[in-house]
């Protein structure tokens, strides 16, 4: 008789790694959502807590997995760099040749676009990650993502090449040793014009489970600690300022909600910004938020940092001079 539940000591080759995409190497059959149910019921665990999906897992520790999501013995084999999908377009394979701003033989940088998702989900069928596992044949290895931006933030994305360099940049972005900055348009303009939003945020209750809010007394054992970074770099009168956000920590929709709680939420976004008029006619309703520059220690010891940075997707070069904003101005 199979034990009820199993507990699966983390490897060091496996350290650094979300504990989604842990799951997705050892448990292909284990689904994004389903996962997530998991973890919300307590059925998976690391070192007998609960954690969320996204947490970076360290070598020595115990995941608890149920009996029920693993496979049958003559099922469970070495994990391996999955085939391109049957069906992977000619459409998709461009699409990620013409998002590369950086690439050598351990990590892939990206330029994100508006629109798509990073990773698969609930209704969600296409999306970066899946396109970039169809591509395996092209880059040697099955490319594996390190962080994660929203489906309508912009920007750097980075991606390793490689099992080795996952861990090894998970492991830096665990240590926050990844500086990130980020342009937005915001409502308003921020006072004082540089600042630090320092404000916990718990997942909000309700049909839009993906919204984040500030947590409340006694929910400190939900509460997820963000710290964000911000500087105005230009205004457009009391209507609209233009900022750098730098976040300190990395939580889901931390820059988006951060700002909504200033009271200063970003053009174009649907979930925080309450219905807001556009600052000016002619702005596009799409999200103000650019992943504008990482610079992060490379995997490979001995090279030099990595130090990229994305220029402005088409709709935020459209309201920059709508604006009278000069992107080449300030540098990240």
């Amino acid at each position: 008789m199979n034990a009820p539940v199993e507990t699966i000591v983390v490897t060091q080759k496996d350290a650094g790694l979300r504990l989604d995409r842990w799951f997705k190497l050892y448990f292909p059959d284990v689904g994004h959502s389903y996962l997530q149910k998991l973890l919300r019921t307590g059925q998976v665990r690391l070192d007998a807590k609960r954690v969320e999906a996204g947490h970076r897992i360290e070598a020595g520790q115990e995941i608890r997995v149920p009996a029920i999501v693993r496979k049958p013995p003559a099922a469970k084999a070495a994990p391996t760099s999955p085939k391109p999908p049957m069906g992977l377009s000619k459409a998709d394979r461009t699409l990620i040749e013409s998002l590369i701003i950086y690439e050598d033989e351990d990590v892939l940088v990206l330029n994100k676009p508006f629109g798509i998702a990073v990773q698969g989900g609930t209704g969600t069928k296409r999306h970066l990650d899946g396109i970039l596992a169809g591509m395996a044949d092209r880059f040697g290895d099955r490319p594996r993502l390190v962080h994660r931006l929203d489906r309508d933030t912009t920007g750097v994305l980075l991606v390793a090449k490689t099992r080795d360099a996952a861990a090894r940049l998970g492991r830096t972005f665990q240590t926050r040793s990844a500086a990130k900055t980020y342009w937005a348009l915001v409502h308003g303009v921020p006072r004082p014009p540089q600042g630090r939003i320092e404000a916990a945020l718990v997942k909000a209750a309700g049909p839009d489970g993906d919204r984040v809010r500030k947590a409340e007394a006694g929910e400190q054992d939900l509460a997820m600690h963000a710290t964000t970074h911000y500087s105005v770099i230009d205004r457009v009168g009391q209507k609209a300022a233009w900022v750098s956000l730098k976040p300190v920590t990395g939580r889901q929709h931390q820059l988006r909600a951060h700002m909504a709680l200033i009271n200063h939420p970003i053009v174009g976004d649907n979930k925080y910004e309450d219905g807001r008029p556009m600052p000016l006619d002619g702005i596009e309703p799409r999200l103000h938020l650019h992943a504008r520059r990482l610079v992060i220690p490379h995997p490979r010891p001995g090279k030099p940092r990595l130090d990229v940075t994305a220029p402005l997707p088409e709709h935020m070069l459209v309201t920059w001079q709508l604006l009278g904003l000069d992107p080449s101005h300030f540098e990240a």
